[in-house]
């Protein structure tokens, strides 16, 4: 028995160093600019969500979600945010799409995650994927606006629906949007 363990401890520590070799060696690809298997992208998104879920506090936002936080929150986005996740137009981002992995078109698919979920991964960003952290760019209430603003993008109240309208010529997602998905 004793021998049959130390069989496995040493097939682990081979497979390991195995893979740590190639990766040191260059043998694996780095390449942004071609899709990842699809094993790659559930390792990585599961590693991203599982730290989220271990480092961040379960803070409650300290911004109310009123009209005016949440036009503050969709002008932020729109200033700062846009560029990379997709505008109010909801048009796909050629930018966003060049990252690896493509920064996720955040008014098309909003996140499903609780506020606090949101609120860590945009002020503490996400290594390895060109997602900032803005913590030294945004004030916490700004960041807490624009987390308020994305948790509620597809069941905004009216009066923020008709500035959407207004600022973009476009009409704010309801949430009945056909195929809807959050991932």
């Amino acid at each position: 028995m004793r021998n049959f363990i130390l069989g496995i401890v040493i097939t682990v520590l081979v497979l390991l160093i195995g893979g740590l070799g190639l990766a040191l060696l260059g043998f694996l690809p780095t390449r942004a600019n071609v899709p990842p298997p699809e094993m790659e992208r559930h390792i990585a998104m599961s590693a991203l969500d599982n730290s989220v879920e271990r480092h961040a506090p379960r803070l409650n936002s300290p911004v109310p979600p009123t009209d005016e936080n949440l036009i503050g929150g969709m002008k932020i986005y729109t200033m700062n945010c846009a560029g990379c996740h997709g505008g109010l137009d909801r048009k796909p981002v050629p930018f966003g799409q060049s990252f690896y992995p493509p920064a996720p078109n955040l008014i098309l698919h909003p996140p499903d995650d609780a506020e606090w979920h949101v609120f860590y991964v945009i002020r503490t960003g996400v290594r390895y994927t060109g997602m900032a952290a803005w913590d030294k760019t945004l004030s916490e209430t700004d960041m807490w606006k624009v987390t308020a603003f994305l948790s509620r993008v597809d069941k905004l109240p009216p009066a923020v629906q008709d500035y959407w309208k207004k600022s973009s010529g476009v009409n704010a997602p309801t949430g009945e949007q056909e195929g809807h998905d959050h991932k």
